[in-house]
């Protein structure tokens, strides 16, 4: 399953970097990509885990950058 997010409040094109490089390490991820241009997250992920995996993901956009929200 692929879903895009529009992303509130990503601060610097550093810290996309680091939320793209620790999501991708995430078990049935098969691609992500976080821009800090289009201030916009893309998910390619397990169907069947995809909600286990959007909760990791929220969990590890908030410790790379505490004030970025993914619009759910």
């Amino acid at each position: 399953m692929r879903k895009s997010y529009p992303l509130i409040d990503l601060d610097c094109a550093n810290c996309a970097q680091k939320m793209e490089d620790a999501i991708r390490k995430l078990d049935g991820v098969n691609n992500v990509t976080v821009s800090f241009i289009t201030q916009k997250l893309t998910l390619d992920a397990d169907d069947q885990r995809f909600d286990d995996i959007m909760k990791q993901v929220v969990k590890i956009c908030k410790k790379v950058e505490p004030d970025c929200r993914i619009k759910l």
